[in-house]
Order: C-alpha cells, then sequence, then structure tokens
C-alpha cells in the first residue's frame, strides 16, 4: 500500500517532488514496471495537500508531481478527472508559486485538464507526455495503440486550448518489427509537431516483458543510426525555438550560483523543468541583492544550445 503520510522536508531547496502515485497498471510491452511495482495506487487529495503545505512552510516555490501515468491519478479511487481536480486543489496552497506535472498518458488528457492548466495562474504551461512512437503498427506492437493522426489531434488539443504551452515528449527508436517506413513516419511525425522538448530512446530488451519475445529485431546499428538521425533533426528545431526567444521576457526562478562559475546565477524559466531541460544563466554586473529562490523578470538576450543568456529586467 502507498503511504499517505508526507514526507518530510529535510532542506528542500526551492523545488521539491511529490509522487502522487505508484505502479502502473498500463501494459506497455516495453515496461516491467508493472509487474516490479504493482498496479496504479493513488495517494489521497488532503495526503498531498498535506505535503504540498508543509513543502511551502519549508520554503518550496515549485512542486513536481510525478507518478508512472499523471494523468491517470484517482483512476483507482473512483476519481473523474482526478489530476484537474488535484491541481484545483494545490493551485490554493500559499508559497507555491509553480506547479507542474510530469509523465502525462494522451489516452486520459482531458479537456477539463486543459482548462484548469489554462486557467492556472500557477499551473506551469509544460506538458511531458512520452509518445513512444507514430507508426500505428509500432504502438499496436508496443501495447500502446493509437495512431500518427490520433496523437496529432491531441497535440493540436492542448495547444489550443494552452496558448504558450512547452511540449516535452519521449520516442522509442529499434522496437521490434520497426520498419524503415515505420521510422520515416515518426521522423516526419516529430518534424510536423515541433516539439519543444524531446528523448529519444534507442530500444533494448529487457528480459521479462512481452517485447524480449517479440521478431525481428532491429540491427543495433540501424537502431542507433535512427537514433542519430531523430536527435539531430530536433537540435535544429529546438535551436530556433530558443533563437526565438530572444529579446522577450520571461519569469525566472534564480537557483544560485552556475556550475560553469560563481560569478553567474543560474535559474528556469516555466518552460524548463528541473534535471532534465536546460537552464537560464543570468549575466548582470551586479548579482549579489539577487536572492536564490526569488522569482524575477529576466530579458532573454542569447541562446545557447539547450541554454539561454538573460539580464535581470524590471
Amino acid at each position: 500500500m502507498i503511504s499517505q503520510n508526507p514526507a518530510p522536508a529535510h532542506k528542500p531547496g526551492y523545488s521539491a517532488y511529490m509522487k502522487i502515485a505508484e505502479g502502473c497498471s498500463h501494459a506497455c510491452a516495453f515496461c516491467v514496471i508493472p509487474k516490479i511495482r504493482g498496479r496504479f495506487r493513488s495517494r489521497s487529495i488532503p495526503s498531498l495537500n498535506d505535503e504540498a503545505r508543509h513543502l511551502a512552510d519549508a520554503g518550496v516555490k515549485e512542486i513536481t508531481l510525478v507518478a508512472q501515468d499523471t494523468t491517470g491519478y484517482g483512476t483507482d479511487l473512483g476519481m473523474e478527472d482526478g489530476l484537474a481536480g488535484l491541481l484545483e486543489c494545490l493551485n490554493k496552497v500559499n508559497g507555491i508559486e509553480w506547479i507542474r506535472f510530469l509523465y502525462a498518458c494522451p489516452d486520459t488528457f482531458s479537456d477539463k485538464l486543459i482548462r484548469v492548466i489554462n486557467e492556472s495562474g500557477k499551473i506551469c504551461r509544460y506538458i511531458d507526455m512520452p509518445l513512444q512512437h507514430a507508426s500505428a503498427a509500432v504502438l499496436k506492437s508496443m501495447r500502446r495503440g493509437g495512431s500518427r493522426a490520433g496523437l496529432s489531434r491531441i497535440i493540436e488539443r492542448i495547444r489550443r486550448g494552452i496558448p504558450g504551452v512547452t511540449l516535452r515528449t519521449a520516442f522509442i527508436v529499434g522496437f521490434p518489427g520497426e520498419s524503415g517506413s515505420d521510422f520515416r513516419e515518426l521522423k516526419d511525425f516529430c518534424l510536423e509537431m515541433e516539439f519543444d522538448r524531446m528523448g529519444v530512446f534507442t530500444y533494448s530488451d529487457e528480459e521479462g516483458t512481452p517485447a524480449f519475445d517479440l521478431h525481428p529485431k532491429v540491427h543495433s546499428r540501424t537502431a542507433k543510426a535512427r537514433h542519430r538521425i531523430l536527435m539531430e533533426q530536433q537540435a535544429k528545431i529546438a535551436a530556433r525555438k530558443n533563437r526565438d526567444l530572444t529579446g522577450k521576457k520571461f519569469r525566472i526562478l534564480v537557483e544560485g550560483p552556475s556550475a560553469e562559475s560563481d560569478m553567474i546565477l543560474q535559474g528556469r524559466l516555466e518552460s524548463q523543468a528541473p534535471e532534465i531541460d536546460g537552464v537560464c544563466l543570468i549575466n548582470d554586473s551586479e548579482i549579489e541583492g539577487i536572492k536564490n529562490g526569488a522569482f524575477h523578470n529576466i530579458r532573454i538576450t542569447r541562446a545557447m544550445g539547450h541554454d539561454l543568456l538573460g539580464t535581470i529586467v524590471k
């Protein structure tokens, strides 16, 4: 049984993770998590609300909700639109300025959830939704279902309902049976959708998963080449999107001295999730008055690969 007690905040800093559920009830062919962690089990809203208040009292400004399927939150408790309800509750916690959630499932991304995100001033316009593939044949083999057209409609619905949203996704290349035409469909889909952030993983057999017994296997050299092609394409898209931010003003959460130099501060924009995205370096002549954990406005002056450079503005 998943613990309903809030985790103690031992100097959590300004950002903290909150696990809202354990396990997974999906049957993806490449994943062993359901066997290891059991079926999906949600924590209660009162428990999560108490933990959020506890973290806020400890100085946390940003909470990131995590689970194997965050948009499935509450389904095991008989809730409808459980994540939307949880977000509405957490939105009222004083002291928390940013709320984000990771690992959404396209099948359960509801219209109500889109509306709650769009209407909130705290919930980040940032969606992490691993799609795994775009070919209907590969998705069926993965036991996920869906198609390129269906995924396109979901993404368009999110972008239409949440203007300015940042979309992160992840794909697997080299899955057993993935043909050249399957990969080209995925490549074309990524080019069409122009995701803001994207991770690509090369399939690797894991004993105990249904995919382990699937054939034909894709040669590792082919899978690695597909990985490279997809990442090179995405790098060009991401670089252009970062360049488009130059001259624009955003809100930033200051994290502290940069790993590159203690003379430069770093922080993150709403579009940058902790640990998985780039950062924004703060290039100001006077940084002594800029406190860690504070929110400031920043104007982007330069794009540097995954990271950005900017100066504090009023």
